[in-house]
């Protein structure tokens, strides 16, 4: 692997066709914040918002600011989606966020989950350093906080089911560990307070999610980490996965290389290239079954874009750290089979959406779920591990 041309080959795609891309042409002059469902040509498909778009792509935005340059523009449309954020996307009657709105701010749909709330807490902490804000500190603390509160506080999340179920989710404990990764970053870790948040993640996601005995990295599990024989609870999700193992590579890379978390973290990369990666059409499939059984979910064998952003991080950080060359041919073959099928050679970025053989399903570049963010993070991730940025 070149290193430094892989990193010039990412830091071009993000500044010269992924940030034109998006800007200007997201920032809502009239109504502040950002809006992110476009076509292929950067047309507005719909002028809603996603909570928890505001959050990421200020985060994205605000990335750029700290590390790469300090445009006075990127720095604004970032302080527009946090003010959008704070003046139209929290409920007043409990503090939570909403998770869709109009643009005007008007509330269209709110969920049980916090996933709005640990954006919003990393676009803050990005910006307390880039405004140099005690403010944003703050306000990156509260949600952090309320975010936790809301996930590992028994009882406090509303139930999805009855209970006669019950089960422990993935999701919940990737998406603290990298939150607390960044507001550790940017705020500091007095008495460890973020590395403890951490060090918990990660040891729920060892004795609970992971399989070694058939190679697998579970969503969703039995309160003892049991495999649970039906369909929803054998679904695994390879991107989902291989997304986890990079943040573990990443606390790994911060500790100066700790060995046991390369182990665990290029072992969640492997099982999920080993399971995900289709051998027929290329590309990795979206969701599979633990046990090879059919996945009801009728795009489970669709290739979205987000999972082969995770697979370009996993396979550059698993290499830069294990210096094996395995993870190389890995990233040369996500690499290919991604920018062939999912890049627009005429107006840059990436559709979100393939088929199976890797046919577009549609011409979206943004919706409800993809915005500035899994792509140009992937993009400058890759870049940065590759010494860009």
């Amino acid at each position: 692997m070149d290193i430094q041309s892989l990193g010039l080959f990412y830091r071009d795609k993000l500044l010269n066709e992924v940030v034109p891309f998006w800007f200007p042409r997201a920032h809502d002059a009239e109504h502040g914040g950002l809006y992110h469902c476009f076509d292929a040509d950067g047309s507005l498909v719909d002028s809603d918002k996603s909570v928890w778009a505001q959050g990421r792509m200020a985060w994205m935005l605000l990335t750029l600011y700290n590390t790469v340059e300090k445009r006075p523009e990127w720095l604004a449309y970032a302080e527009s989606a946090l003010d959008f954020l704070v003046r139209k996307c929290v409920d007043p009657s409990d503090g939570r966020m909403y998770f869709h709105v109009a643009a005007d701010g008007t509330p269209i749909r709110k969920r049980r989950y916090a996933f709005s709330e640990c954006f919003a807490a990393i676009a803050f902490a990005a910006h307390s350093k880039a405004a140099g804000s005690e403010k944003s500190a703050r306000e990156a603390r509260h949600w952090f906080d309320l975010f936790a509160d809301i996930f590992f506080t028994p009882g406090r999340m509303i139930p999805k089911s009855t209970g006669r179920r019950p089960v422990e989710g993935l999701g919940p404990r990737m998406i603290m560990l990298v939150t607390a990764q960044e507001l550790r970053k940017y705020l500091g870790d007095a008495d460890g307070f973020y590395t403890k948040w951490i060090d918990r993640c990660i040891s729920d996601l060892k004795r609970l999610f992971l399989k070694p005995e058939i190679k697998a990295v579970m969503e969703t599990v039995a309160p003892d980490g049991s495999i649970i024989d039906h369909f929803d609870e054998r679904t695994q999700n390879p991107g989902h996965a291989i997304e986890g193992g990079w943040f573990i590579l990443e606390e790994a890379r911060h500790r100066g290389r700790d060995p046991e978390l390369i182990e665990i973290g290029c072992s969640m990369i492997d099982w999920s290239l080993s399971r995900g990666w289709d051998d027929k059409y290329g590309g990795l499939l979206y969701y599979t079954d633990v046990y090879h059984l059919p996945v009801q979910e009728y795009w489970h064998n669709m290739k979205f874009w987000w999972p082969h952003d995770e697979a370009l991080i996993g396979t550059c950080l698993a290499f830069i750290l294990t210096g094996d060359d395995r993870y190389a041919e890995w990233h040369e073959k996500v690499k290919d089979w991604a920018f062939s099928h999912l890049q627009d050679p005429v107006h840059g970025e990436w559709f979100g959406y393939c088929e199976r053989d890797g046919s577009p399903a549609n011409t979206l570049k943004g919706s409800m779920w993809k915005s500035f963010f899994h792509h140009p993070r992937a993009l400058w991730t890759c870049a940065h591990y590759c010494g860009q940025f």
